[in-house]
C-alpha cells in the first residue's frame, strides 16, 4: 500500500513540475527580450551621440575670425547659432544620418550660447526588436555634445 502511494505522488508531481519549468521558460524568454530591447535602445543612442559629437566639432571647425575682443589684441573665434545649425545639418546630410536614425531631428538647444562653444541636440526614435509591438511608436533619445573652438598659438 505504501508503494502505492508512492507511485501516485511521483505522477502528480511530474504535472506540476511541467508548469514550473514551463513557467520558467516564459520568465527566461520576458527577460531576455526586456534586455534585448534595452540594450537596442542603449546602442542606438550611442550611434546618436557619436554623431551628435561630430556634428559638434564640425561646427566648432566652422568659426569666423572675430574682431579683437576688450582688452586684448588678439582674434577670436565666433560662431553663430544659425552658422551651428546650418554645419550641423550640413553634417547630417553628408552621413547620410537621416537615413540610419528613424525620425532625426536637430533638437532646440541646437546653437551657440557663448559665441565660442557649439553646442548640438540630435533627436531620434530607437525601436527595440522584440517588443516593438507593444511600443509601436518607438522610444525617444536624445544626444547633446559640445565642442569648443579657440584659437592658439
Amino acid at each position: 500500500m505504501n508503494a502505492d502511494r508512492v507511485d501516485a505522488r511521483d505522477g502528480a508531481e511530474q504535472g506540476q513540475t511541467m508548469v514550473l519549468i514551463i513557467g520558467f521558460t516564459l520568465l527566461a524568454l520576458l527577460l531576455a527580450s526586456v534586455v534585448a530591447a534595452a540594450s537596442t535602445v542603449y546602442i542606438e543612442h550611442k550611434k546618436l551621440l557619436s554623431m551628435a559629437d561630430g556634428a559638434s566639432v564640425a561646427a566648432a571647425d566652422s568659426y569666423t575670425l572675430g574682431g579683437t575682443t576688450e582688452g586684448s589684441s588678439r582674434p577670436a573665434a565666433v560662431l553663430t547659432g544659425e552658422r551651428v545649425r546650418s554645419v550641423t545639418a550640413s553634417y547630417l546630410g553628408r552621413n547620410n544620418a537621416y537615413a540610419r536614425f528613424d525620425r532625426l531631428a536637430i533638437g532646440g538647444g541646437t546653437g551657440s550660447p557663448d559665441s565660442s562653444s557649439a553646442d548640438v541636440v540630435l533627436t531620434a526614435v530607437a525601436h527595440p526588436p522584440i517588443v516593438s509591438f507593444l511600443l509601436p511608436e518607438g522610444i525617444p533619445i536624445e544626444a547633446r555634445s559640445t565642442a569648443r573652438s579657440r584659437l592658439t598659438r
